[in-house]
């Protein structure tokens, strides 16, 4: 053992491999369908770090995972987060920063009884289940540590167990208690702000009613209907539907959206057709093409013009795992699957215009990736003042998550596209998060074990799962019963307001539909904002 302690001491970057390899195998170990996931790289860490405590990452593994991490979170999230801040987004939101707020005064009670300053705040990061406010915590705890402390992960490490698996038993048993079914829950637009779309559908609509006379993109907006149109068969000839396309009394389209959008366009139109419409693709076809022009990325769909200067429609597009119909003013994002409908010698000219080149995806600007980052870590250092005459940072946690949320809401400044593609979003996420929880864990892992060895730990663990399932069954209570909102939305907005993954994941399995989605949506940002501002206010204990 030695040796190899002395091996991985000498070489810091196969520590952090073995750290980061053993830490996603043991994730993905699943008990009763629940597990650590990437959270098993800090624990893996700190069973690293408390071999010896030469067994340590250096501090620019850390922070360069970090700030990474919530950057990429921050423009991840970001149209989700404005979009939910409309009527009930707003309550939604300030419901999270009173769940914070709970989750605070609990942790500040439990200093009272002999929590330290540095364990109470990491306390409740663990017990919120929040990275970014554990990064904040060590952030600003920098240069500080004295001889003897436990290090800013203990609290974190007791409390992240039971607060993910509080949680989880809070929304298994709210529909009980509360008395809700979330497999049925009555849920409008107005109450599931930000909702991911659902599945999509194709129907074949007859108009048989009198409709007015107009283009098929006012149409839509007059009455409303959220689908799009992609064939049109009139005459014994099918042709795409463009929004300048007029559509008559007699004629036959397909339209495409999610089940309820589905009926409510048949039930205006007229009625369903059990006519297929085919096109004869020598002359119309279709296609997904993959948005890879950073010129049109982040523009509305409206401004490119396709029905005008192609003939074309775009009718559906995939994000991700989500597939949605678009409107005019949808900002194409790199990444996105636009489904095309168009004459088929126009369809290379819209494949120009949108890109479709897989490997230019895979190539990050890094210009605007960087100077995002730079102003991040700016206005992390920014000191903001406080009503006693002190004054506080948000640091390399808050400021890039801030700076991303607006520039991820901006799209593009000129020449310069904020955004990522998606999957290069995803892969910079993970690979920051497990930089910097395999920085914490080995940098933590020794004090925290002589903190263990010492004992006492039972209260902190006592109190983090207390602050967990408290702070999660109020806010359920209060979102259903003073907010009225539906139980399955408030089963978002609290595993939201822990940023927890596993637990919006439970949720959508107990709804048996994406509507907690919403909920969590609504209130990640926000939530994950005020636990980082919070938890440094409690290093003042």
């Amino acid at each position: 053992m030695p040796a190899m302690v002395e091996m991985l001491a000498a070489n810091p970057l196969l520590l952090l491999f073995a750290v980061a390899g053993i830490g996603f195998v043991l994730g993905r170990i699943e008990i009763a369908g629940v597990g650590l996931g990437v959270s098993a790289v800090l624990f893996v860490g700190l069973a690293a770090g408390s071999l010896d405590p030469t067994l340590r990452l250096p501090d620019v593994v850390l922070q360069f995972g970090l700030v990474t991490f919530v950057y990429v979170v921050g423009l991840s999230t970001a149209s989700g987060f404005f979009a939910s801040m409309r009527r009930r987004g707003v309550q939604t939101a300030l419901l999270a920063l009173g769940a914070v707020g709970l989750g605070a005064v609990l942790i500040a009670a439990g200093a009272r009884l002999g929590v330290a300053g540095p364990t109470a705040a990491d306390l409740f990061a663990g017990a919120l289940t929040n990275t970014p406010a554990l990064a904040a915590v060590i952030d600003a705890l920098a240069g500080t540590a004295r001889a003897g402390d436990p290090g800013p992960a203990l609290g974190y490490a007791l409390a992240y167990p039971g607060g993910v698996l509080g949680l989880l038993a809070v929304i298994a048993l709210a529909p009980k208690l509360l008395r809700f079914d979330p497999a049925h829950d009555p849920v409008t637009a107005d109450e599931a702000p930000g909702a991911a779309g659902g599945k999509l559908e194709l129907a074949t609509v007859l108009i048989s009613r009198d409709i007015p006379e107009m283009s098929s993109r006012f149409l839509r907006e007059r009455l409303g209907l959220a689908v799009a149109f992609g064939r049109l068969g009139r005459d014994g000839q099918t042709t795409v539907v463009t929004d300048e396309v007029v559509l008559h009394r007699g004629d036959v389209v397909t339209a495409i959206g999610e089940p309820p959008a589905i009926e409510a366009a048949i039930l205006a139109l007229g009625e369903r057709s059990p006519l297929h419409l085919e096109f004869d693709r020598s002359v119309v076809d279709f296609r997904r093409i993959t948005v890879s022009n950073p010129r049109i990325a982040e523009r509305p769909l409206g401004e490119l013009g396709l029905d005008v200067r192609f003939g074309a429609q775009a009718t559906r597009v995939r994000r991700g795992d989500v597939e949605f119909v678009p409107t005019p003013q949808t900002h194409l994002e790199l990444g996105d699957a636009v489904r095309v409908v168009a004459p088929r010698e126009q369809l290379a000219a819209v494949s120009r215009l949108l890109g479709d080149s897989h490997r230019a995806l895979a190539e990050i600007d890094v210009i605007s990736f960087s100077f995002g980052i730079g102003l991040g870590l700016l206005l992390g250092l920014v000191p903001i003042p406080l009503p006693d005459g002190s004054s506080f940072t948000l640091g390399l946690a808050g400021g890039p998550l801030v700076v991303g949320l607006a520039l991820g809401r901006l799209g593009r400044s000129g020449p310069l596209v904020w955004g990522l593609p998606h999957a290069a979003s995803l892969t910079l996420r993970q690979v920051g998060l497990v930089l910097f929880l395999a920085g914490v864990g080995t940098r933590s892992g020794w004090a925290f074990a002589q903190a263990i060895a010492g004992g006492g730990i039972v209260p902190i663990i006592a109190l983090g799962a207390a602050v967990t399932c408290t702070v999660a069954m109020v806010t359920m209570v209060v979102g259903m019963r003073v907010l009225h909102l539906p139980g399955s939305v408030v089963m978002g907005v609290v595993a939201g307001i822990h940023t927890q993954p596993a637990a919006l994941a439970f949720a959508i399995e107990r709804s048996k539909n994406e509507v907690p989605s919403a909920g969590y949506a609504a209130v990640y940002p926000v939530a994950t904002v005020a636990k980082i501002v919070i938890a440094q206010l409690l290093l003042r204990l």
